[in-house]
């Protein structure tokens, strides 16, 4: 029988609750506050915890904190279940190394859907687990992973998807990269503020690339900022299941290398172009890039603000808005508000 440890300070629905999961089969424990639920998680080693956000003694961040630092409980599935439904507490639950998260209320087969994926998921990846540390089995579940293409294809096979309207944060510098992800569709800009408190762009990934890594061994917090452009849905997986994928696949290993030193080269260019190039060649390159970021078909117009274009560009706000003025008068693109809509391709193409 699957143990449930179910962390909730509501005496009503923590007794609610886990009659309906004994009632499914599950054998639950309870704790009333997060404290005490961080000493039966290490003493009763549950399949999987359910825990409240808001509660006395340590909240639940402070719960899954605690527990991924200890060696027994810190690969335990972890579902959060709160009243909180702001997406910064989605996001904060989610970077701290969350399963899932569940709001209240919720219905029951939610609930059981929840547990009965993540246990099953834990199972697949986690057979054995050793005090000091997990050592992966060599494991037939990652034997068809052999190319970038199907490592993205595991992305969207077992990845959590996350979705974002346009203007949202996805993660903030400084935040813990728990996630990699794969972009099923928009695009996601990357982003640092110098020492003045200006935007600098530094990527922008679009349908199908993945992006999000800093480092797939060691806990480095995110060294950028992103966020979604337009409306996004992305799939994420665990820095920890990836380097799984990783450590039984050392071809997949080297194309990620590959992925990584195109990016470098491609942040060279960019710098080399920022320093060089007159600034018609830099604004019109710009628009071309967002252009072909956000799969712009001939004829239709770019909507992308003058800042998010300046900032690629590495000029002024200022000095932009001067240039497009001239590229208009030139005949190269069409203004209307916030679009831009590229009339003769070509000639942008040219332009030095």
């Amino acid at each position: 029988m699957k143990k449930i440890l179910l962390i909730e300070d509501d005496v009503v629905l923590r007794e609610n609750t886990a009659e309906l999961l004994e009632l499914s089969g599950y054998q639950v424990e309870t704790a009333s506050n997060g404290r005490a639920g961080v000493e039966v998680a290490k003493k009763y080693v549950p399949n999987i915890i359910i825990c409240d956000i808001m509660m006395p003694e340590l909240d639940g961040y402070g719960v899954l904190e605690n527990l991924s630092k200890n060696d027994i409980t810190k690969y335990i599935p972890f579902i959060f279940l709160s009243a909180k439904t702001e997406r910064h507490d989605v996001r904060k639950g989610m970077d701290l190394g969350a399963d899932d998260y569940i709001t209240k209320p919720f219905n029951e087969d939610e609930l059981i859907s929840a547990i009965e994926s993540r246990i099953a998921k834990a199972a697949i990846l986690h057979e054995e687990r050793e005090a000091e540390g997990y050592k992966p089995n060599e494991n037939e579940f990652y034997d068809d992973i052999r190319t970038l293409n199907d490592l993205k294809n595991f992305f969207d096979d077992n990845g959590k998807t996350f979705k974002f309207s346009k203007g949202d944060i996805i993660y903030e510098e400084g935040n813990n990269s728990n996630y990699i992800f794969l972009i099923r569709k928009g695009v996601v800009k990357n982003f640092k503020f110098d020492h003045d408190g200006k935007e600098l762009t530094t990527n922008l990934f679009q349908e199908d690339e993945l992006f999000g890594y800093t480092s797939f061994t060691q806990n480095i917090p995110y060294q950028e900022s992103a966020t979604a452009i337009k409306d996004t849905e992305l799939v994420g997986v665990s820095k920890q299941e990836l380097k799984e994928v990783l450590d039984n696949n050392h071809k997949i290993t080297l194309e990620l290398i590959q992925l990584l030193t195109d990016n470098l080269s491609g942040a060279r260019d960019q710098l080399l172009e920022m320093a060089y190039s007159s600034v018609n060649k830099k604004t019109a390159m710009t628009i071309l890039k967002f252009a072909e970021k956000l799969n712009n078909k001939s004829g239709e117009a770019i909507r992308i603000s003058r800042n998010d274009l300046a900032s690629v560009a590495g000029i002024a706000t200022e000095t932009l808005i001067r240039t497009l003025s001239s590229f208009k008068k030139d005949g190269l693109i069409e203004i209307e508000a916030r679009n831009i809509k590229i009339l003769d391709l070509q000639k942008l193409q040219q332009v030095n």
